[in-house]
């Protein structure tokens, strides 16, 4: 193989190599980011055991809702139709935020409950996030999950 061709082989690997690299620092840091959505059913199931941060999506259990009096700490129960969490939540909820009304929260599991670090609820009576009703349908092998029902 004469220099001139060497050269250029070595230059396209190179470029090849840094390819490869980039594009796998590129997936890792997308794998950082991502926010997986579980119910409490599949938390039980223990498909959340791998993500450190995750979101955890269901209906507010009527009556759960207990509101600390010297701060914003709230505790509540999130449930689907086979399983309930306790949920822990210190700040400022949406207006929207009550019992039998969907909700999404962010945070990390401490021991056999939720710390939340942010509370989503849902925008109307009619409506459920397509994520939390693909999740929840996901969860319960294919059966409905209507977005205004609650399970007892």
């Amino acid at each position: 193989m004469n220099p001139t061709r060497k050269r250029r082989l070595i230059i396209v690997l190179l470029v090849l190599a840094a390819a490869v690299v980039a594009v796998g620092l590129t997936v890792f840091a997308l794998q950082q980011n991502m926010n997986y959505l579980f119910t409490p059913s599949q938390v039980h199931a223990g498909q959340a055991e791998a993500y450190k941060t995750f979101r955890l999506g269901g209906m507010v259990k009527a009556g759960s809702i207990e509101r600390s009096g010297d701060s914003l700490k709230v505790g509540f129960t999130v449930i689907d139709a086979d399983g309930a969490l306790p949920v822990e939540y210190t700040g400022i909820l949406p207006d929207l935020f009550r019992d039998n009304q969907s909700v999404i929260a962010t945070g990390h599991m401490a021991g056999d409950h939720f710390v939340a670090t942010e509370v989503l609820a849902k925008h109307d009576e009619t409506y459920m996030p397509k994520e939390l009703k693909d999740a929840m349908e996901k969860a319960h092998h294919g059966k409905a999950v209507a977005a205004n029902e609650a399970p007892q």
